[in-house]
């Protein structure tokens, strides 16, 4: 069979066309670092290779999120630990100024030393992370949440909202706590409060009250402690309405406990007539922080040494109200302050987790499109081998002529 000259020009330049064209592909893939460089090259690794990049971006940003949560966090942690410091300085403070012995001028002192130390639990409430926004201030994180007015009172003027940060594919994670949850909150948990109005004339000191029996039916109520005269005695009546009276009128000896309600009261002194003393859940004695610590300066700047008895026992009660109140808010800030702790110990696993998987993603990324050196280089030389041969001999065949031989 004769083969045409034109025939073997078109093979040839086919052959040597397809020979350039992989030294082309080769030197392709050694530049671009990888074996992919069109998705017709490898449909199947193309689209797993894409849902890896996908993955792995995705990744970088719920990395991001939690450096974000973590400086929040550990931001509102500093702050919160300060706050902790502060309250229990307020209740050394008020534990000093129960001390029967004080003049008027030392409990004024000690309200000096508490007015500084509610200014400075007012700046930790106010922190901010820096950049102007405001830690504990809700949604409306660019002005102070707690505000001073005219009489000198705390207000919260933020809201309850809750900056959520996606910290993972399925985790979403607040990256701040709200300032009324920490100063204008109690736990459920958290004691009953007692209290005395204002309008009290006697003498009566209550002392801290403990639960006895949690079982008792009438136990999650507010109380009132009624007294009457002569001869001195009292009734328990709940706060409800209309008011409900827990067992009859009895006979008041001080220093002899009260039992009412599952809950246990002692009350000295000398009551007067119409007196009474109020015993409520920590949740309806008022949860402000900042109130309590303004209640208890009023209280000790109100002289008292010249007013007998019955104004020590305005003192004394108020300073009870107070620590109890401060104790409170103390526990739930301490509270508030383990799930911020708890948070940024998650993070902390969150982050081991994510960089594994990042690890494992570019792990199999790397097998699907990474471009092996060592046998790239070696298809090259083979290629360029195999594409100078078949020039050569191209070049050789086209000078064979019947002319030679002749």
């Amino acid at each position: 069979m004769r083969i045409s000259t034109q025939s073997f020009y078109q093979q040839s330049q086919s052959a040597m066309g397809s020979l350039q064209s992989n030294l082309l592909r080769t030197q392709q893939q050694i530049g671009a670092m990888t074996k992919i460089l069109t998705p017709s090259d490898d449909p199947l690794g193309a689209t797993r290779a894409l849902t890896i990049s996908q993955s792995l971006a995705l990744g970088e940003q719920y990395k991001a999120s939690r450096a974000s949560a973590t400086q929040t966090l550990s931001l509102e942690d500093n702050a919160l630990s300060s706050v902790v410091t502060v309250l229990q300085n307020i209740k050394g403070l008020l534990v000093d100024a129960g001390n029967g012995t004080l003049s008027d001028a030392d409990r004024s002192t000690i309200a000096t030393a508490l007015q500084g130390n509610f200014e400075q639990l007012q700046g930790l409430a106010n922190t901010d992370d820096g950049n102007g926004q405001f830690l504990f201030a809700g949604f409306k994180s660019g002005s102070p949440p707690f505000v001073r007015d005219a009489n000198g009172s705390v207000s919260y003027v933020g809201d309850q909202g809750q900056r959520l940060m996606q910290v993972d594919v399925s985790r979403q994670m607040a990256g701040t706590d709200d300032g009324r949850s920490i100063f204008q909150t109690v736990q459920g948990g958290a004691g009953y409060v007692s209290s005395s109005p204002v309008t009290n004339s006697g003498s009566a000191v209550f002392g801290a009250t403990s639960v006895v029996d949690v079982t008792d039916p009438n136990y999650g109520q507010d109380f009132v402690i009624t007294f009457a005269t002569p001869p001195t005695t009292y009734q328990v009546s709940t706060t409800a309405t209309p008011p409900v009276a827990i067992g009859p009128a009895t006979a008041f000896t001080a220093g002899s406990p009260i039992t009412f309600g599952g809950l246990q009261l002692t009350i000295t002194g000398t009551p007067a007539a119409g007196d009474s003393i109020n015993v409520a859940t920590a949740k309806n004695a008022g949860t402000d922080v900042f109130g309590a610590i303004n209640d208890v300066i009023a209280a000790l700047k109100t002289p008292a040494s010249n007013g007998g008895p019955e104004a020590q026992a305005k003192v004394l009660n108020a300073l009870s109200m107070a620590n109890r109140k401060i104790t409170n808010a103390h526990d739930n800030v301490l509270t508030v302050r383990a799930s911020v702790g708890s948070r940024l110990q998650e993070l902390d696993g969150l982050a081991v987790t994510g960089d594994s998987r990042a690890l494992s993603d570019k792990s199999y990324l790397s097998d699907l499109q990474d471009l092996d050196y060592a046998t790239a280089i070696a298809d090259f030389y083979q290629r360029q081998t195999a594409l100078q041969a078949s020039q050569q001999i191209f070049v050789r065949i086209q000078q064979i002529s019947l002319n030679n031989y002749l």
